[in-house]
């Protein structure tokens, strides 16, 4: 028994010098992108322990007082932004995640079925233009329309008659405004991913339902929709890994530090980058390891319902 272990072991070592030997220049290949995960994933995991000790720069990580679940039970308990950080993150996620989802898929679909190639070349250029735009970008245009003094909404309103509205001290608009420039941005790059596997749909499927009587509309319904099923899957399931992670960059590029918008577009992030400032990086990491577990146990969920409803196909 134990030279047949043995016998295994050298059997099992010298594969994988082989395997190492044969495909070196594969690795080697590799390297840099492994090197960079040990890195910057890896290696800052160490840091997790600041959520469980009061952290100071004098003694250290490992060397500071052990606090145990103190962090989290002032977040959760001791003060009332748990809840409301948190309800934040998700209503806006969710939003973005449906609208996101439904807008590009209908932007790919339109640009899939249009004929003329100048018409199609300029709209999607077009579509894929905000990608390119900073947040603080993003923000000066929804100041344009929204400034009390000079924005365009405000102007239209006075033509019509009808009273203005002072945007950025009314917290119960910016939701759905952060919402809809999220989604602006991001489905012109996102369609480009529906596109790209329509582009590998079987022509013949289409030209049968066609000889068959299906008008345009039901070959979308019945074809089109069907076969982007599985990649819609897997960018939902992306997105819902992330749906505790609140877009810093732009809640602060639209909104800023505005204290009258605070309680309504106070993300999990944000409130980890003005918590840091006063009450240090343990309470901070104690929130984003938080966020980071949330996301797990989001995405294994969702993993297991979406191979129900998707032929037993997931992310993992």
């Amino acid at each position: 028994m134990i030279m047949r272990a043995k016998d295994g072991r050298i059997k099992k070592k010298n594969g994988l010098l082989k395997e190492i030997n044969d495909n070196k220049i594969l690795y080697l290949m590799c390297l840099p992108a492994l090197v960079v995960l040990l890195l910057f994933c890896y290696i800052p995991f160490t840091g997790i322990w600041m959520a469980f000790t009061d952290y100071n720069v004098v003694d250290g990580i490992f060397g500071s007082k052990f606090v145990g679940l103190d962090n989290f039970r002032y977040f959760f308990i001791g003060n009332s932004m748990a809840r409301r950080v948190t309800y934040n993150t998700l209503i806006i996620n969710i939003f973005c995640i449906i609208f996101g989802l439904i807008i590009p898929i209908s932007i790919a679909i339109f640009f899939n079925e249009v004929k003329g190639k100048l018409f199609k070349k300029v709209t999607q250029s077009a579509m894929f233009f905000p990608y390119f735009l900073s947040w603080v970008v993003v923000g000066a245009i929804v100041y344009g329309f929204f400034s009390t003094d000079v924005g365009m909404v405000n102007k239209v309103r006075e033509t019509l008659g009808l009273d203005t509205i002072s945007w950025y001290a009314t917290p119960k608009y910016w939701k759905p405004i952060i919402i809809f420039a999220s989604v602006w941005k991001w489905s012109g790059y996102n369609s480009i991913i529906y596109m790209a596997a329509m582009a590998g749909f079987d022509a013949s499927l289409f030209e049968a339902a066609e000889i068959d009587g299906a008008n345009k509309f039901q070959r979308i319904l019945y074809l089109t929709l069907p076969m982007l099923k599985p990649t819609a899957v897997v960018l939902v399931l992306l997105s819902v890994g992330r749906i505790f992670y609140g877009d810093f960059g732009m809640i602060y590029g639209i909104v800023g530090n505005n204290a009258s918008l605070a309680d309504a577009v106070t993300v999990i992030d944000t409130y980890v980058y003005s918590s840091m400032k006063t009450l240090g990086f343990s309470y901070s990491t104690a929130i984003g390891l938080y966020q980071s577990i949330m996301g797990l146990i989001l995405v294994t969920i969702s993993n297991k319902f979406a191979k129900k409803i998707n032929d037993g196909e997931g992310l993992f």
